[in-house]
């Protein structure tokens, strides 16, 4: 199990070929009524779409085997469960000698006795799911607070979404099964994964994230920091390779005086001319909207003939990987990117003593 939070705390289990997954969440107000069309509609959101997603299906009903009593949390630890109810196990065989490229098979064969790579095992994105389920209940927890968070698909290999954006636009991006907002970015990005699908590869993308509702002040510092928390449960993602913040490394090449977001007064409040910064200062919010991006790598597993090798004998090998692989996984990531926020904003709003 792989536990992360302080009074939000999350703890994973299970593995992607196991009979089921899932998560407890301690530190859930009690009483809280919990949304259950919402958490499933989130579910909904992760699941790969026809075409350009992976032909394994999962139903991922959320089961709250503990915890909850008529709808409403009655325990300090809340036991999600999602159930695995399509596993093709010898899709993998062969993997534990002839390792992926681009997986966690090399390393994990290396560092653990007897390891089953199956389905990617607990490093499999599928281990996403009970995050989302606990997500949405952050989500729903968060908005009662006036805090809103959305998540939209910026970039899928060279089809690019290089417009600033409010809140309402990226939230319209759950209509479209690529999660761009738009028809034309939308179909773009869709023609970009069917055309690597075609050539048995695959690709990667950008998503990009904004938390509006924040207060100034609302974070904390050093090990504490906001941005420092966000990008651990960002890089827990599997595949995510990047993240960043505002303009991230592209204030490396502005001066101070075009990279500094000059503060001003509109009506009445405390505003800033630009947000280079992605809303945070010093690991606190500044009073802008929080925005990040998050990088992901194409999906490894790929039909087209690759090198690797045979640990039993040890040398050269090729590999052609075969099973039910998204050609690219970001659209499916835009709610795990979501869901992973909720559960870091909501830990550090219960972690301040201001709130």
């Amino acid at each position: 199990m792989y536990s992360t939070g302080s009074r939000l705390r999350i703890t994973l289990f299970g593995r992607s070929h196991n009979e089921c997954i899932g998560c407890i969440v301690e530190g859930l107000p009690k009483g809280m009524r919990i949304d259950f069309d919402n958490v499933q509609r989130m579910m909904d959101q992760r699941k790969p779409s026809d075409g350009i997603g992976t032909p394994r299906k999962e139903p991922d009903a959320v089961i709250f085997e503990e915890g909850v009593t008529d709808g409403c949390v009655s325990s300090d630890k809340v036991l999600i469960k999602i159930m695995n109810t399509n596993r093709k196990s010898s899709s993998y065989s062969g993997f534990n000698v002839t390792p992926r490229p681009g997986h966690a098979d090399l390393p994990a064969l290396m560092k653990y006795e007897n390891f089953d790579v199956s389905g990617g095992a607990q490093f499999s994105g599928r281990m996403t799911a009970p995050l989302v389920a606990a997500g949405a209940i952050a989500i729903q927890f968060l908005m009662e607070k006036g805090i809103r968070i959305a998540a939209y698909t910026k970039r899928i290999y060279d089809v690019i979404d290089d417009s600033d954006h409010t809140f309402e636009e990226i939230e319209s991006s759950r209509g479209f099964r690529t999660r761009a907002i738009g028809e034309q970015l939308d179909s773009k990005m869709a023609d970009a994964i069917l055309e690597a699908s075609k050539d048995g590869d695959s690709v990667g993308g950008v998503v990009g994230c904004m938390v509006t509702g924040l207060q100034p002040g609302f974070g904390g510092i050093w090990f504490d920091a906001l941005d420092v928390t966000l990008a651990k449960m960002m890089f827990s993602i599997p595949a995510v390779k990047g993240v960043e913040f505002g303009k991230g490394f592209g204030l490396a090449g502005m001066k101070g005086s075009e990279s500094n977001d000059q503060y001003y007064i509109k009506d009445s409040k405390i505003s800033a001319l630009s947000n280079n910064m992605g809303g945070i200062c010093g690991g606190m919010c500044d009073g802008m909207p929080l925005v990040f991006d998050v990088a992901f790598k194409p999906t490894p597993s790929i039909s087209k003939k690759q090198r690797t090798v045979d640990l039993n004998e040890m040398k050269d090998a090729t590999i052609e990987i075969g099973g039910r692989h998204d050609p690219c996984i970001v659209p499916r990531a835009v709610a795990v990117v979501e869901a992973m926020t909720a559960l870091t904003v909501m830990d550090q709003y219960l972690s301040d003593q201001k709130y």
